[in-house]
């Protein structure tokens, strides 16, 4: 067994390593994604025997005026969210100066971070209270009335976004703050040699330095507006009247207030096809980023 070990553990040592993720990764992930599927076919209440229903879920959910309001939706988180990442590379540009104070400003930016999401929309509930929240404060300074943002079907999508984007920003700025810290110092004075300033310091040399940062940021504020969930559900359960659904919300709402799974895994499976068009084409930009960068 020993000789057995000594000739192969250059492969067998991280394979017993990547074996207990790996595992884990293919029942919870693999698994549980095909499983979802495969239910998706079925008519089931969750408890009870699963009826074939073959495509009639999916002819069901394509007819539904709700799917394509939380579809729309999707697309608002997503087109808000793609805010996230300039947002947070400003930030990250701003508390990366050495001036006195910086590490307190830092610090303050970090807090969002930290905040479980629930917190953040409890918080956020709080600032869009039309009477005596923050808000509120502000537009009686100006002798207005602060509008009910949460209870107004055309508003309210963008009011959840922009309480989402809080955090997401300030996860940002540390993948670029982390960024930042890993700079070529040789690059950098070699464009200070070349007369490089402001920003042409920062477009042709320091961004170029952080596209790798940059393509992490961008899919980590894609799949968080594409699974968008935790927010909807502590501020508006979706309402009012369903104008703040998404995907996500949806299906859970169909799932578990409905007992409708077979439908809530149609919803699903559609959100995991637009997330894997998405991964595929991530990838595929990582691995030309990889080439250039050899």
């Amino acid at each position: 067994m020993s000789e057995l070990w000594k000739r192969h553990r250059n492969w067998l040592a991280p394979l017993l390593f990547i074996a207990p993720g790996a595992l884990l990764f293919g029942t919870i992930i693999i698994a549980s994604s095909f499983e979802s599927v495969w239910i998706s076919f079925f008519d089931w209440d969750g408890v009870g025997p699963k009826t074939w229903a073959g495509l009639a879920n999916y002819r069901e959910l394509f007819a539904d005026p709700q799917f394509y309001v939380s579809l729309k939706n999707n697309v608002i988180w997503l087109v808000m969210f793609m805010a996230a990442p300039p947002l947070g590379l400003a930030l990250a540009l701003l508390v990366n100066q050495q001036v006195a104070g910086m590490r307190f400003l830092k610090s303050l930016f970090f807090i969002p971070l930290v905040l479980a999401t629930v917190t953040v929309g409890v918080v956020f509930g709080w600032v869009y209270d039309p009477n005596y929240g923050l808000l509120a404060l502000i537009f009686n300074l100006f002798g207005a009335t602060a509008p009910a943002l949460l209870a107004d079907e055309h508003a309210v999508t963008f009011a959840v976004v922009v309480a989402a984007l809080w955090p997401q920003i300030a996860f940002c700025m540390v993948l670029f703050l982390a960024g930042l810290n890993n700079l070529s110092p040789d690059i950098i004075g070699a464009g200070r040699v070349d007369g490089a300033r402001g920003w042409n310091m920062l477009w042709h040399v320091v961004l170029p330095q952080l596209r790798q940062v940059g393509f992490i940021a961008l899919a980590v504020t894609v799949v968080g507006a594409l699974r968008s969930f935790d927010m909807i559900a502590v501020m508006t359960s979706g309402g009012p009247f369903g104008s703040s659904e998404v995907l996500a919300y949806q299906m859970y709402e169909q799932s578990i207030f409905s007992y409708r799974f077979g439908y809530g895994a149609a919803i699903a499976t559609v959100l995991f096809a637009i997330m894997i068009v998405f991964i595929t084409w991530y990838l595929r930009m990582m691995v030309r980023l990889e080439k250039e960068t050899r």
